[in-house]
């Protein structure tokens, strides 16, 4: 099969993998519709996160399940099913207390399951899903989804779960105001979750027009350009002379998390998901003087996709919306490339 494999900075190859099959018991393989680019592959693009040996790479995909080990009850071939961006097993405590990325036998796409066998990267023609029951979620009714309805699935394996749970950190509920910080697509899914969980003002902070229109489609109601102190300010002007209720950081780096902390009013609720890189910290004596909530980090995806599946099916949410370029598999270093340029928001490929 073909496959994505990460070389080292900026050297993005498709190349010739074995197909994978079943080898444990708890096993599945899917056959890959669609996977896509994240920003968080970006950093080992980039040379911020080492590349120690060249390996498979991508954590989002949806497919079709095509065989299933001996205990995989719940699964058979022929479902389409969505992949979280962690394997989880669904029973240890952490697991059932939500928090599935902390799972006892946590395992990541392009690494190796809790028995010490390699795991295939996401942006590939197939996938050997260890602990496939707990980790996959069927598509009730769906077999082959239409491409606008794809696209949103796609999104419920990280950057919709991960935007709902920058949302649900910060508090997010009926009247609340509300600032998205990053115009990524996990900013732009936080704008939506925000609307969705009823804010009655929501700011995106955005210097892009093709990222302003679709958070002004998912819901903004403001979009501020401005930054530092400026877009603070700014942020106080539009709120009628205070700071949000509510502030969703979804990019990771200090100033990112700066911009945030400084645009919530004292007593307000910041949720954080953008992946810490740069000198990002958080200033305990800052959040004591201001009595600021501070929720957030890896969402689990696995918890939060039943309940935001069921508004994609009923057309109450097109999250898919932030995928602005496709392109096949083959394409994939073009597709890093687009993406690490901000020529694309976010890139989905098709094996």
């Amino acid at each position: 099969m073909r496959a994505t494999i990460i070389h080292g900075p900026g050297d993005i190859r498709v190349e010739d993998r074995d197909y994978p099959a079943v080898q444990l018991p708890t096993d599945a393989v899917v056959r890959v519709t669609a996977a896509c680019v994240c920003g968080s592959d970006l950093w080992p693009y980039r040379g911020v996160k080492p590349v120690r040996h060249a390996s498979a790479i991508g954590h989002e995909f949806v497919g079709v399940v095509e065989s299933t080990g001996a205990d995989v009850s719940s699964l058979r071939a022929g479902d389409f099913v969505i992949a979280p961006f962690v394997v989880s097993c669904g029973q240890c405590p952490q697991c059932l207390n939500g928090v599935t990325v902390a799972c006892d036998r946590l395992a990541g796409w392009g690494g190796t399951d809790d028995a010490g066998l390699a795991v295939d990267g996401g942006q590939g023609q197939a996938v050997r899903v260890p602990l496939a029951a707990s980790t996959l979620v069927k598509v009730p009714g769906v077999t082959e989804p239409d491409a606008k309805l794809r696209n949103s699935l796609l999104t419920l394996s990280d950057v919709m779960a991960t935007g709902h749970h920058a949302a649900v950190s910060a508090q997010v509920g009926p009247g609340r105001t509300v600032v998205v910080v990053g115009d990524g697509a996990v900013g732009l899914c936080g704008v939506l979750a925000a609307k969705r969980l009823g804010a009655e003002r929501i700011i995106a902070m955005s210097r892009h027009a093709d990222r302003q229109a679709v958070a002004r489609e998912f819901g903004a109601t403001d979009v501020v350009e401005e930054r530092g102190d400026d877009g603070v300010a700014k942020v106080r002007e539009l709120l009628g002379g205070v700071l949000a209720d509510s502030v969703l950081e979804c990019v990771g780096t200090k100033e990112s998390m700066e911009q945030a902390l400084h645009s919530a009013r004292p007593g307000g609720a910041l949720g954080f998901v953008g992946v810490p890189t740069g000198g990002a910290e958080i200033p305990l004596r800052y959040l004591f003087d201001k009595n600021i909530a501070v929720s957030g980090g890896m969402a689990p995806a696995r918890t939060y996709i039943p309940e935001l599946l069921k508004d994609v099916l009923s057309g109450a949410i097109n999250p898919g919306r932030v995928f602005d370029v496709e392109m096949p598999l083959e394409e994939a270093a073009e597709a890093y490339k687009a993406m690490d340029e901000r020529r694309a928001i976010k890139v989905l490929l098709t094996p």
